[in-house]
């Protein structure tokens, strides 16, 4: 691409002449002082240093507009402002009314150069001066008229440019921002779906691991039978988490129910669920379905490494509120273990698992709570659910 985008600075020397091609093509209205130098009669050390003036002027003037936008001081700005502004008005007053167009070029420069706060006090000042020098130059106000407008005009519409190139600029980085935020949530995205299918499975490969090598020596079919659920875990655990990373993961209750059963049972700890599930979960949204599909799988991946525990309670209800009829998943353990933490671990705060699944849970409108019960931790996830009947929570 050769094309220089707007409040992008040219990157290559194409888009360089390119910039430079669209800038100068401005410089044709140099043609009076241009003519005047050819054939105003000047004598030559009045001509040589005629053209010494007029290429400092223009050298200084495409310095000035190709640095506009790189953040320079405003006083730098300033001061090449008044290098120009010296440089027509000692121009013009030495060599005659054709050389009352630069001021044009100070005003159009003060305009793409200075911001509006203070480019409106010197394009007016610029014109101010433009007025005073050509009252002092012999024929000036006949060139008066025709160049005030300009130099206003000029410098008032370069300011509205300005403006364009930092809006776009602007927006430019606003995308983006805006784009690495969406990368860096796709990040936490995948690394709170590994966390949760990935410590899931394992546990769960692990706890079945251990049970195969004690059946080994003395039941060596079981065990074989255990082998093979690690295979069919290992495989399901594969599976997952490729659908993890093109995002299309979306767990089921019902499988992670299932799944929840094998896992406590494989630990040694006695798993209640509910017996119907899918009376509670008629006309659920998939999203509020999914989030607790993961609370369950999380909780359940808590209780069999870090609780101790010989029991864990599973129940799911849904219930009307005043925000609207809510899923509710509980899980209770009678164990001693602190989530995400080994067991027996001291104090009650959530860990990075937990802290993840509040956050899916959040994003659908739904609450966590987890914390030390009675008889060991209990886990309760809300998530909101479309009511069975549309009258329901409408008050009708």
């Amino acid at each position: 691409m050769s094309a220089v985008g707007i409040g992008q600075r040219p990157q290559n020397r194409r888009q360089r002449a390119i910039k430079f091609l669209w800038t100068g093509i401005w410089l044709a209205y140099l043609s009076a002082p241009v003519s005047d130098l050819l054939h105003g009669g000047h004598s030559a050390g009045v001509v040589v240093l005629g053209w010494i003036g007029l290429v400092a002027f223009v050298t200084w003037y495409f310095v000035l507009v190709f640095r506009t936008g790189r953040r320079d001081t405003t006083r730098m700005v300033l001061g090449a402002l008044a290098v120009l502004a010296v440089q027509s008005s000692i121009l013009a007053l030495s060599l005659g009314r054709e050389w009352l167009v630069l001021f044009v070029y100070v005003s159009v420069a003060s305009g793409a150069a200075l911001p509006l706060r203070l480019a409106r006090f010197t394009i007016p000042a610029v014109s101010a001066l433009l007025t005073a020098i050509a009252f002092a130059v012999p024929g000036g106000t006949a060139y008066l008229a025709p160049l005030l407008l300009p130099a206003l005009l000029g410098g008032f519409s370069m300011t509205g440019v300005r403006e364009l190139v930092r809006t776009t600029r602007e927006l430019r980085e606003a995308r983006a921002t805006v784009a690495q935020l969406a990368a860096n949530e796709e990040r936490l995205r995948l690394a709170r779906d590994l966390h949760d299918l990935l410590g899931h499975s394992l546990s769960l490969i692990t706890l079945k691991s251990e049970l195969a090598g004690r059946m080994l020596p003395g039941r060596p079919e079981e065990a074989a039978q255990q082998v093979a659920d690690i295979e069919q875990v290992s495989r399901q655990a594969l599976v997952d988490v490729r659908e993890a990373v093109t995002g299309y993961r979306r767990p089921r209750l019902g499988a992670e129910l299932a799944g929840a059963r094998d896992a406590l049972t494989a630990a040694g700890i006695t798993p209640e669920l509910p017996l119907d599930p899918h009376s509670a979960l008629t006309d659920a949204s998939e999203d509020s379905e999914s989030v607790l599909a993961w609370a369950l799988r999380e909780s359940v991946t808590n209780v069999v490494r870090h609780s101790g525990a010989r029991r864990c309670t599973v129940d799911l209800v849904r219930r009307q509120t005043l925000d609207g009829p809510m899923l509710e998943l509980t899980v209770d353990d009678d164990g001693t273990g602190a989530p995400d933490g080994p067991a027996g671990a001291a104090g009650d705060a959530p860990g990075s698992g937990l802290a993840g699944l509040a956050e899916r849970l959040e994003k659908v409108g739904g609450t966590l709570e987890a914390g030390r019960s009675r008889h060991g931790f209990r886990l309760v996830a809300r998530a909101p659910a479309t009511p069975l009947d549309p009258d329901v929570g409408s008050g009708a």
